[in-house]
């Protein structure tokens, strides 16, 4: 094992010694600089500042050896070529690849299909009636056709709200009248359905009472023959009252009534949809275990049928990922 020795004790060595200088001696080992006695633990800027100055005695050392004809290289020496011929050869094309998904010839069961909107035919006022579900397939499988396309909404409100500027400057002149703001969405941007959201009835809000309220699903009714849906404000203490006046001055519409939720009196709901003809929108937070329960409630408790109930786990804007989201409600579908 190599001896460490200090440069002391090299002097000590040739103490008491006449030497002035030493010739023909090499010294030969490795250099270890203690910095302990300086206090204070690691310094990394008196590290820096020792590296850079040992990286410039490098330098001086290696031209002093080059003036006596012994050239020092600096740095890391340079790569050896790689011969062409053991370069890795460049693809023109990608591998071949063939996907296939294995059809079933038939699913275990359905997604169940909901009209709303009833038409002259039906005993109701309706230009359509617009068919949601009815698929036997996941969505874009090749194994069955999807029967019923996607419908669009387009939101009303009982009352001037804010909106974004890209927003406001298409409905500002309509914002004061539900019916010409609900008129407006079909004529000009072709809705589907219009979702008439009645929130002034908050009472942290306008407490507009549920029978004003019902007279602005009146005007839209009459502005428009598309199907509708009408919410409520959200308040789940008054929500009940006002979507059952609604759907008694909407009676043999089959309007969607949005929406019936374990933290409020969905049965009043369930109740007010099956003595005027609508349907239930049953709403809940992403959660399987959740819309299950709530959809037995309504099925089993308020006799409520399958044909008349539309389901909505809700998700938020951020936190859950598109994938989880819609991994989720496809197997609430199911």
């Amino acid at each position: 094992m190599a001896k460490k020795m200090k440069l002391s004790d090299i002097t000590n060595m040739f103490a008491g010694m006449d030497v002035e200088a030493l010739e023909g001696v090499t010294i030969e080992g490795d250099i270890e600089i203690d910095l302990g006695g300086l206090g204070g633990g690691f310094d990394p800027m008196l590290a820096a500042a020792l590296g850079q100055e040992s990286a410039v005695l490098a330098q001086h050392f290696a031209r002093i050896a080059g003036m006596f004809g012994y050239p020092v290289g600096i740095g890391a020496p340079a790569a050896p070529a790689i011969s062409p011929a053991l370069a890795a050869p460049k693809l023109k094309d990608l591998i071949p690849a063939k996907f296939d998904v294995a059809n079933i010839a038939e699913w275990a069961t359905q997604i169940q299909e909901v009209p709303i909107g009833n038409t002259s035919a039906d005993g109701g006022s309706r230009g359509k009636r617009v068919l949601v579900g009815g698929e036997k397939a996941l969505p874009f499988f090749p194994d069955a056709p999807m029967p019923n396309r996607n419908q669009v909404t387009i939101d009303v409100f009982d009352m001037r709200i804010g909106l974004a500027k890209a927003v406001k400057e298409n409905y500002d002149e309509v914002m004061d009248s539900p019916g010409e703001w609900a008129k407006k969405n079909v004529e000009k941007f072709n809705a589907d359905m219009i979702t008439i959201h009645l929130i002034s009835t908050d009472p942290l809000v306008k407490d507009t009472p549920p029978k004003e309220a019902a007279k602005t699903v009146e005007e839209v009714l009459q502005a428009v023959d598309v199907p509708i849906a009408i919410g409520g404000s959200g308040n789940p203490q008054k929500d009940p009252e006002v979507l059952a006046r609604a759907a008694e001055v909407a009676e043999g519409e089959r309007c969607l009534l949005a929406s019936a939720s374990l933290n409020l009196d969905y049965a009043a709901i369930a109740e007010a949809a099956l003595k005027y003809d609508h349907d239930v929108l049953s709403w809940t937070q992403l959660d399987m275990n959740a819309q299950k329960e709530l959809n037995r409630k309504l099925m089993k408790q308020c006799n409520v049928p399958r044909d008349r109930i539309i389901m909505d786990p809700t998700t938020a804007a951020l936190g859950y990922g598109l994938d989880y989201a819609y991994t989720n409600m496809e197997r609430i579908r199911l």
